[in-house]
């Protein structure tokens, strides 16, 4: 199975929410579907290089209606040099109902400050109202690791979550809890939207193995069609599908 059938990308709006591969999700979507838009409803890192043509606008609806580039990235404004704000979800729902341009719009949600794991905090994620696709990361790369900033942004939401403490070491039961839980990955997802977790960073023979045993005990524990084990910088992302 490809990324995009991986994913349900395509037709979709279609939001990264987790830590460990948002943004290379994102792009790598973005660059196999034609006519895609690659947006946020938070901060995001510059990503000028990873799409054909970066509109900043206070009127997105109007720039996506006249787009000739793609893939297209559309935000409000640069905050600083090193990156752009995001749009107010309410915004990205409208140009999503309002577009008759593209085909996927695709979502970075929350922040993760480049760690492996996460859980969310009480406004997070930033989830549009007619997103019909959520996808929710974690990184195979964080199993062994401490239980701490280091490698995990909010540890103690996580350790809350999976009854850890704060400088333990991960296991792949703790990354499958934090993607299965309605505090973690699956945080504000409603029942009517698809949610795909991905397992990311898996690059070699033992991380697959670790990611098969994480997809295996989110299945157990969440109503998901099916688990995605990627290396999104490849050439060919998809690693393997666990249903």
């Amino acid at each position: 199975m490809n990324l995009v059938a991986a994913l349900a990308a395509e037709s979709s709006l279609l939001c990264v929410v987790g830590a460990g591969g948002k943004k290379s999700t994102l792009y790598a979507l973005a660059s196999r579907i034609d006519r895609a838009v690659v947006t946020a409803t938070v901060r995001i890192p510059i990503f000028d290089d990873h799409v054909a043509d970066v509109v900043v606008t206070g009127a997105p609806a109007d720039a996506l209606e006249s787009a000739e580039e793609w893939p297209l990235g559309l935000v409000p404004e640069r905050e600083r040099p090193d990156r752009y704000r995001g749009y107010e979800p309410e915004t990205v729902a409208s140009v999503a109902d309002s577009n008759t341009n593209a085909n996927s719009i695709f979502v970075k949600a929350d922040g993760a400050r480049t760690r492996l794991l996460k859980a969310p905090n009480e406004r997070e994620p930033q989830l549009p109202a007619n997103a019909n696709v959520v996808v929710p990361i974690a990184s195979a790369r964080v199993v062994g690791k401490p239980l701490t900033e280091e490698f995990v942004h909010r540890p103690e939401r996580v350790a809350e979550i999976t009854d850890r403490q704060v400088g333990e070491l991960i296991h792949a039961s703790d990354v499958a809890g934090v993607l299965a839980s309605e505090r973690g990955g699956l945080k504000d997802v409603p029942d009517d939207v698809t949610a795909i977790p991905v397992v990311n960073m898996v690059d070699d023979d033992q991380r697959e193995e670790t990611g098969r045993e994480i997809a295996e005990m989110v299945l157990a524990e969440a109503d998901v069609p099916r688990v995605v084990l990627t290396q999104m910088t490849a050439q060919k992302p998809v690693v393997a599908v666990v249903e």
